[in-house]
């Protein structure tokens, strides 16, 4: 039995109610995962789910960043035997929390088995405390990423509409689903221009899954690229907080809503309503 199964047998042997584990990914960097991961995590914790972020790109990780948080603690202390799960957790809001992944590493971090059994026992204690465990992952595929990936209970795929972008989102889950053809993936494109341009995406990915590897996967819809989402980065706060109506946080807020309540609705730009229309017009002038 491989590590990965390891893991997830270990936290299916839980008998109390336990974590959604959810592992989000890319094929490669720069197509705005990590934004979307914490905007992710901050919408399903404001629906009153207590959920724990963790940046999994140790010693590159950038989610502490985005967040404007800071910690003397990552998740590499917790790896190495430097305290306990709790002692790396920093509380942002109400039902939300966050692990730092670190930054500035300068070595090549290498998970030996006691730190893979550290590992399994920290997150067989937290799938006891929260509803959703989110797992930031480094961006394309490592042997020690895989190992996480492989355990979670659903992988959520980001990609942008740029062709490039679409084909490693496709290598990415070919990759994930050789190793476990069961693995549950849902998908959403980033930064789109416009509805059509995310559906188009989206839809490709979809059928190439269908038609090679004969698998479906869920679809979430896309986020427009939103100039609103780039202030709050640079103001190092969520933009479903920042800018509540902006049209990248309506339609994510939209998207959340749909995933928790499990609905497979397919979610894209919201459009606007006529007075906003109608300000935007005059504001031109």
């Amino acid at each position: 039995m491989d590590q990965a199964e390891t893991l997830r047998q270990k936290m299916l042997m839980i008998n109390e109610p336990q974590a959604k584990a959810i592992a989000v990914v890319s094929g490669k960097g720069g197509v705005g995962k990590s934004n979307f991961s914490i905007n992710f995590a901050s919408e399903l914790a404001a629906k009153g789910n207590k959920v724990l972020l963790m940046d999994m790109d140790i010693g590159m990780g950038n989610v502490h960043i985005l967040l404007g948080a800071s910690s003397d603690k990552n998740i590499l202390h917790y790896l190495e035997g430097e305290g306990a799960i709790e002692d790396v957790i920093v509380k942002i809001e109400e039902n939300l929390s966050y692990i730092s992944g670190g930054s500035g590493l300068n070595k090549i971090v290498e998970w030996k088995d006691l730190e893979i059994q550290r590992l399994m026992d920290g997150f067989s204690i937290l799938q006891k405390s929260y509803d959703y465990l989110i797992f930031d992952m480094g961006a394309g595929a490592s042997e020690n990423g895989l190992e996480l990936i492989m355990s979670a209970d659903e992988v959520i795929v980001i990609t942008t509409g740029e062709p490039t972008s679409i084909m490693d989102a496709y290598s990415m889950m070919k990759f994930i689903h050789m190793r476990d053809p069961e693995k549950a993936f849902a998908l959403l494109c980033n930064r789109v221009m416009n509805p059509e341009e995310g559906k188009i995406a989206l839809h490709r990915l979809s059928s190439a899954m269908n038609k090679f590897l004969n698998k479906d996967v869920r679809l979430l819809g896309s986020l427009p690229e939103d100039p609103y989402v780039r202030r709050s980065v640079i103001n190092q706060t969520p933009f479903t907080k920042l800018y509540p109506n902006s049209p990248a946080s309506k339609t994510l807020k939209n998207i959340v809503h749909a995933y928790a309540e499990q609905q497979n609705e397919e979610i894209h730009n919201v459009k606007k309503r006529f007075t906003e229309r109608l300000s935007g017009f005059f504001r031109k002038k």
